[in-house]
């Protein structure tokens, strides 16, 4: 059995040229074989011992002889160099296992995103009970900042307010208050502006945008006043909200500013910031209104809207607040989303606060004796 076994592996060593240790073995294989065969003869241990080494030696002279025609036959060199890339191929398919080792890199580091954003808007833990506190912490803080605030639009009375109020979507209060002296100087009352002419009214609210559209609400609800109220503003919630143009955020306007009835206005400013404080997720306004006057008593539901729109106008703008000069930023868990040096935050302010004139043309004088300047006149310098 052994001497078949030697065997093959002489004839694979003598195919390739190669397997030299072939000619060890089989050299081995014969002296083992002559020595059984011998035995008769009774050889000396010597000479038998003598064999293997001289059967090495010629195995060692043969080996360079061997390598040399095997060098030399080109085409058997060729056929041998594919059996090598073949043998070779499993180890470069290491790509493949790098791959699937990548793949979990990018999935582990998508993973932190999530949570980050997650740790940095919302306040990780908070009770119900520190939600409130810090809501109401933060509205007396904003008071101190802002002892004077007030509507933003120039009104004398509640006919004037709601259509200011109508007038001031998609636009600055700054820009309604430059726009509606010629407008009340030509229809004083609900009666003159519910005959205006259209075209004369639209040509005076150019300036605010959409002005076709606007004209339409402020002589219709100036009609629905004297068709259904008389020609007076309605101080309860249900009736203003039937007059066209008006919706809760204006009527609650009207009602806190106008009749002294709390209300939450819910502008865009008022949503940016209350989501940015994690008072509420709601994305709703109504929703959001019934969410944020659960944390305050109501009676400071007006002038928290006061504090919350002038906070957003001045320091927490949309695109970049200026978490530098932030008098909450302790209490903003959205504080880093906008510009943290003190001095660069300062750059981005706006209004009173950075020695700019105010939206109102005839501002409280509250405001004026606070260093608060007056707007100037819609075409002035």
């Amino acid at each position: 059995m052994s001497a078949e076994r030697d065997s093959a592996v002489g004839e694979q060593g003598s195919d390739g040229g190669r397997k030299t240790a072939g000619a060890p073995r089989t050299a081995a294989a014969g002296t083992g074989a002559s020595a059984a065969s011998a035995k008769k003869a009774a050889p000396s241990k010597k000479a038998a011992a003598r064999k293997p080494a001289a059967a090495k030696k010629a195995a060692a002279e043969k080996t360079p002889g061997a390598t040399k025609p095997a060098a030399k036959k080109a085409p058997s060199a060729k056929k041998a160099a594919p059996a090598k890339k073949a043998s070779s191929a499993p180890l470069r398919k290491a790509p493949a296992p790098r791959k699937q080792v990548v793949a979990p890199k990018k999935a582990t580091a998508s993973v932190p995103a999530a949570p980050a954003k997650t740790v940095a808007a919302h306040p990780q833990g908070e009770s119900r009970t520190a939600l409130v506190r810090r809501a109401r912490r933060i509205n007396r803080e904003l008071a101190e900042v802002y002892p004077y605030a007030h509507p933003e639009l120039d009104f004398e009375n509640p006919f004037q307010l709601v259509v200011a109020t109508v007038l001031s979507a998609q636009t600055t209060d700054l820009r309604v208050n430059q726009t509606t002296p010629a407008l009340f100087a030509k229809y004083p009352t609900p009666e003159d502006l519910a005959a205006a002419n259209p075209e004369e009214v639209e040509e005076i609210l150019r300036p605010t945008g959409f002005f076709r559209a606007k004209t339409k609400s402020v002589i219709g609800l100036s009609k629905a006043l004297v068709e259904q109220f008389g020609g007076e503003v309605p101080g309860r919630l249900e009736d203003l909200v039937k007059l066209p143009g008006v919706g809760r955020k204006t009527a609650f306007v009207v009602l806190g500013n106008a009749f002294g009835r709390p209300g939450i206005t819910v502008d865009t400013h008022f949503q940016r910031l209350v989501r940015r404080w994690k008072w509420t997720d709601e994305t709703d306004p109504d929703k959001i209104e019934a969410a944020v006057g659960a944390l305050f008593p109501k009676s400071d539901w007006t002038d928290l809207s006061h504090h919350v729109i002038w906070h957003g106008r001045r320091i927490c703008h949309a695109r970049k607040p200026a978490c530098g000069a932030c008098p909450i930023a302790p209490l903003c868990p959205a504080y880093g989303e906008g510009e943290t040096d003190p001095e660069k935050a300062k750059k981005l302010l706006k209004y009173e606060k950075a020695g700019q004139p105010g939206q109102r043309l005839r501002p409280p004088q509250a405001y004026l004796d606070a260093g608060g300047n007056a707007a100037p006149p819609l075409g002035a310098g």
